[in-house]
């Protein structure tokens, strides 16, 4: 079995999936909310709904994790061993959430909730000719707000194969609300541990070949005339964590013209071990390094991407795309997660600043209507 295989129908052919309490599809037809699927999930499912292309998969809600804590009985104790804890103090916020995330992650799941995730994830498997690999997401509800960024602070697991570990990880990232950094920004943002709910994004993983992130303005400065595109070889875990330096081009947004380019060292890529049947951090070669790891073509399909989230959501977004490596030129850009742009994105907007471009962006012929979705 090839862990890369690609699908091979397109959203006609596959019809979609029934949404349930506990689990909603991205193209279940159900209206995404905040309070069910968390800030990730509930961009999943809009920019599924508007026709971008976003991999298939579907959101384990907010009340299967409120029916796991009620069943667990164990919301009290966690909100007395929160209470009066000070942010400071990093050992004894360290203390507290390894032992709030080992009760969770070692509790069952209510047999009605896992009954319908298995039954979620064989519909999954079933739109594809051999089973695929799948990335379990934290969607918390605080996340991804206009006013506040939590990006990064609850997990993301990468390349699961079966429900087994599939369902071990969602009560990972169940367990991920209580994370230290979660739990201090929380504290000194003045955030209440009351109410909070995590969803859960089940999504198939993808072969990128090449990926990173898309801010519609340039972040330095907010000047929303631009496009920052930030790309390296292979999963974009390694950009979005710091982990290497990206390639970075800044685009004019009407033109899409480049008008600055600085290349990255790209010293390593995250890709999968066919053989192993997981990531591998692999070294990049001198060569490759020395060029940039995606084409003109690709870099203006980028851009046009990012322009079609801000415009969709009318605010500025901040973006992680790939290039799935299982699909043709043209059909493989692929949109895994869009929110807004936090730091400059309430400020007044400024006037463009004319710019001169350093050089021609090649026209990609890139047309959405080209493009195959996967569901």
């Amino acid at each position: 079995m090839s862990a890369t295989t690609m699908e091979t129908t397109t959203m006609q052919d596959t019809p979609a999936m029934q949404d349930t309490e506990y689990i909603q599809f991205f193209d279940g037809g159900t209206e995404p909310t905040l309070a069910n699927l968390g800030g990730k999930g509930a961009s999943l499912v809009t920019m599924t709904s508007a026709g971008m292309p976003v991999p298939p998969g579907f959101v384990v809600t907010t009340a299967q994790f409120d029916a796991f804590m009620h069943e667990a009985g164990i919301t009290d104790h966690i909100h007395a061993l929160l209470a009066g804890l000070n942010p400071d103090d990093v050992a004894e916020v360290d203390a507290v959430s390894a032992t709030i995330r080992a009760d969770i992650e070692s509790r069952p799941i209510p047999a009605e909730a896992r009954a319908q995730t298995v039954a979620a994830y064989d519909a999954l498997q079933s739109r594809f000719d051999t089973p695929v690999p799948v990335a379990v997401r934290s969607s918390a509800t605080a996340e991804d707000l206009p006013d506040a960024s939590f990006a990064g602070q609850q997990d993301t697991y990468l390349w699961l194969e079966g429900f087994s570990a599939v369902g071990e990880h969602i009560r990972k990232c169940w367990a991920s609300l209580y994370t230290s950094r979660a739990i201090i920004y929380r504290l000194k943002n003045n955030i209440p541990n009351e109410g909070l709910s995590m969803a859960v994004v089940v999504q198939k993983m993808v072969n990128a070949k090449a990926s990173g992130v898309a801010i519609t303005m340039d972040p330095a400065n907010g000047d929303r005339s631009k496009i920052t595109i930030d790309a390296s070889y292979g999963v974009g875990e390694m950009v979005v964590s710091g982990q290497v330096t990206p390639d970075n081009i800044q685009l004019d947004k009407v033109t899409l013209t480049i008008v600055s380019e600085h290349l990255g060292d790209k010293h390593a890529e995250l890709v999968p071990d066919l053989a192993a049947r997981r990531l591998v951090e692999r070294e990049v070669d001198a060569e490759r390094r020395s060029r940039r790891c995606i084409t003109d073509a690709q870099l203006t399909a980028v851009a046009t991407l990012a322009k079609r989230a801000e415009k969709h959501y009318k605010c500025p977004q901040d973006i992680e795309w790939a290039l799935d490596a299982d699909l043709p030129d043209g059909e493989n850009l692929l949109l895994l997660q869009a929110r807004p742009e936090t730091v400059h994105s309430s400020k007044p907007k400024t006037e463009p600043t004319p710019t001169v471009p350093a050089g021609p962006a090649a026209s990609s012929g890139f047309s959405w209507n080209s493009v195959k979705l996967f569901a």
